[in-house]
């Protein structure tokens, strides 16, 4: 991985989000993080696909332990995403690294303009070295226009932005080459 120039890097939810509490898993991101000012340190441009803002977003709003209806879903995913992108902007700012938010449809890597602007938005935030935070916009995707989990969001993103390496970090065993 050292080797790569550009780096996407996807958190998987269970990794990130205490599922009892719904609280960051601090001293775990912290960890992450440090990795990452390492590589970034190194001249490696990094970005990071993340999940967790409706696993976050579900205490502050009285939703634990029922199922979501979609709505609910998105109420929480908007809750949530605050709470997420700053637990990333505290953990990064340690090391004296800005932090961008960037929240992506399907439609945006499907739609040839929104792709360039996506695209052109993440590359200026890396020459700016810049590490773009990514997560789905969950508050306005609904089930028919969704990706369905990150893992694929990462891949349309690492593609994007011609990725040398995506690192799938999840708690789901396998290898995926």
């Amino acid at each position: 991985m050292t080797s790569a120039r550009r780096l996407v890097i996807k958190i998987g939810s269970a990794l990130l989000v205490d599922d009892e509490t719904g609280a960051v898993h601090h001293s775990w991101l912290d960890a992450l993080c440090d990795d990452v000012a390492e590589a970034h340190a190194a001249g490696q441009e990094v970005i990071i696909v993340t999940s967790g803002a409706i696993a976050v977003g579900r205490g502050p709003l009285g939703m634990k332990g029922h199922k979501l209806r979609l709505e609910e879903k998105q109420a929480a995913a908007a809750t949530g995403q605050m709470r997420l992108a700053h637990a990333y902007q505290e953990s990064l700012a340690r090391h004296k690294i800005a932090v961008a938010q960037v929240l992506i449809t399907l439609d945006d890597t499907e739609n040839r303009r929104r792709y360039l602007n996506a695209r052109n938005t993440l590359d200026t935030l890396l020459k700016l070295r810049a590490v773009p935070v990514i997560n789905e916009n969950d508050s306005v995707a609904t089930a028919e226009i969704r990706f369905g989990d990150n893992d694929r969001l990462a891949a349309r993103v690492s593609q994007m932005i011609s990725a040398d390496t995506l690192v799938l970090l999840s708690d789901i065993d396998g290898l995926y080459t």
